[in-house]
């Protein structure tokens, strides 16, 4: 790429850079993009880039490759249920070794790496989250039945003051979806779900889920059937025809309950593309799926 090239890329960049300074973007991190050391480099100099062009970056991340691979390690199978995992004590204690100990850690570490200033948290920190056991029903022969997913929690309350002190400080907050109960029991959240209550609460203009996947297909097989651009009406007619299936259920639940709470656009983007946060959000055609109601 010549000089002028390069000068046409960073122009193009600024319309958005003025339309979103001062905005804060929630940006949900998972999948085997977290496993992938290009990615998880990519990633964390998108980061710390948009702090520096003066957008505010809050990360919520996920880990569920880690978790299953620590899981088979100590003998156990993990399970889901319409892509949420059954979380038994032992299952939780995993959760909490491999989000808090282990990944929560390394991405504050990266972030610093390239420059930038981040704090990790949990939900438990600073009462950010508050939850309550989640209950789940299938349907069965035509009947609702309740299905115990163990220790799971949904989100009740969302306290933002110490993440709004964290970004006015100009950190990155980076936060691990386990929540609290009214009892101070520690309970195991969807990281989707979880960064959609986060995105509503803290008025971030974007949810931007960076995962393994281009973004929502009609064919998962089939790179072109990618859709650009979808609604809420769309997507829920998709989910009750089955094309949106397991562990994407959760982040259309979570998009829509974002967009429900005032977040402008969500976006789901494969963070295995290099810098793919940046040219979701810098470029006017996007690498993923744009979610609007």
């Amino acid at each position: 790429m010549d000089d002028y090239s390069k000068a046409e890329v960073l122009m193009e960049a600024l319309p958005y850079i003025c339309k979103f300074h001062g905005q804060k973007f929630l940006i949900k991190y998972g999948g085997h993009a977290m496993v992938n050391d290009d990615a998880k480099n990519w990633v964390a100099k998108d980061l710390v880039l948009l702090k520096y062009v003066g957008m505010n970056p809050i990360v919520v991340h996920g880990g569920g490759p880690e978790i299953n691979n620590a899981m088979k390690k100590m003998g156990k199978t993990p399970e889901f249920i319409h892509g949420l995992r059954v979380t038994d004590q032992e299952t939780l204690d995993i959760v909490k070794m491999v989000l808090i100990g282990k990944i929560n850690g390394d991405i504050v570490s990266k972030l610093e790496k390239y420059g930038g200033k981040s704090v990790g948290l949990s939900g438990k920190s600073g009462h950010l989250i508050k939850a309550k056991k989640k209950l789940q029903y299938l349907l069965k022969d035509s009947q609702k039945i309740e299905v115990d997913l163990g220790m799971v929690g949904e989100v009740s309350h969302i306290d933002t003051k110490l993440v709004d002190l964290l970004v006015e400080q100009n950190y990155i907050p980076v936060i691990s979806p386990i929540g609290v109960d009214e009892y101070g029991n520690d309970l195991n959240l969807n990281a989707d779900i979880a960064a959609g209550d986060i995105a509503g609460a803290t008025c971030s203009k974007k949810l931007i889920m960076v995962t393994d996947v281009d973004g929502i297909m009609e064919d998962i097989n089939d790179p072109s059937t990618l859709h650009k651009k979808v609604n809420v009406e769309k997507l829920e007619m998709m989910i009750e025809q089955g094309i949106i299936q397991g562990g994407m259920i959760p982040k259309i639940e979570a998009a829509i309950n974002a967009l429900n709470k005032g977040v402008d656009s969500v976006h789901i983007i494969n963070g295995r593309t290099p810098h793919a946060i940046l040219l979701e959000i810098f470029t006017e055609t996007g690498i993923g799926t744009m979610i609007v109601k």
